[in-house]
């Protein structure tokens, strides 16, 4: 696929209904598109517990490059405007704080609105849109896949998704037959976080809901395989799940 020049910038997403939030409080975004003109598919990606760093930085240029309008919005942004961090223990902790703080119903609301920003862009098909997720943003993308408008979904070693939600209730695999798309889902089998038994959990709701869906398991990988900051980068897995998530987005999004 030809790698495409592109541009970058900050935006800022103002809530729809702000009487719910505190005053003025905007979601910011990371968008990147290509310059030529032409219809794109959007792509949302969420973040890991780090937030919109260098790292989702890199991803959200990667994938315009390969002709998509993507948009990363602060997942963090009710309980830490700015916030991104490295990947120490103490930002690890730090992160893991914010994301209980989150709430399932708040992060698809933002979803929503990074979506419907994606669709006042001139560059943006309206009907092909998929989303990508790592780590918090992998338990999020899966959430994010019973959105009507996700077509695809990419979710990166999730956990708890058998286990919990955001903010509280029943466990999000319980919304599986909710996803209307496909799904594509990538797990460590060293991942310390993620027992084998919740995957074969996930897996078999998807198979229970005749759901299109792949389940990708590498050998030898632990959490945070696909990221090239971190010291458990795997970088044969992190190769593959990449192939993986463009045939993905191309066979379902019509690049």
């Amino acid at each position: 696929m030809t790698e495409r020049v592109i541009d970058t910038t900050t935006v800022n997403l103002p809530l729809q209904d702000p009487t719910s939030t505190p005053d003025n409080l905007q979601i910011a975004a990371y968008l990147a598109q290509p310059q030529n003109p032409g219809n794109y598919p959007g792509i949302v990606i969420l973040q890991e517990i780090f937030g919109v760093n260098d790292h989702i930085r890199d991803v959200t240029e990667r994938i315009a490059k390969l002709g998509y309008v993507v948009i990363a919005p602060a997942l963090f942004q009710r309980q830490a405007p700015g916030y991104e961090a490295g990947y120490t223990p103490e930002d690890i902790e730090t992160g893991r704080g914010y994301a209980m703080q989150t709430k399932a119903s708040e992060l698809l609301s933002d979803i929503q609105l990074a979506i419907n920003y994606l669709k006042s862009l001139p560059k943006v098909k309206p009907d092909a849109f998929g989303c990508i997720g790592f780590c918090f943003g992998g338990h999020v993308a899966y959430l994010a896949a019973t959105l009507p408008d996700i077509q695809a979904t990419a979710s990166f070693y999730g956990a708890g998704i058998t286990t919990r939600t955001p903010g509280g209730g029943e466990p999000t695999v319980t919304r599986t037959k909710e996803i209307t798309g496909t799904i594509y889902t990538f797990f460590g089998r060293e991942d310390a976080s993620i027992p084998p038994e919740q995957v074969n959990e996930i897996e078999a709701e998807l198979e229970k809901y005749n759901i299109s869906h792949r389940v990708f398991r590498y050998d030898g990988s632990e959490h945070g395989f696909f990221c090239d900051r971190r010291a458990s980068y795997n970088p044969k897995a992190a190769s593959d799940a990449w192939e993986q998530v463009q045939k993905l987005f191309a066979s379902v999004l019509a690049v």
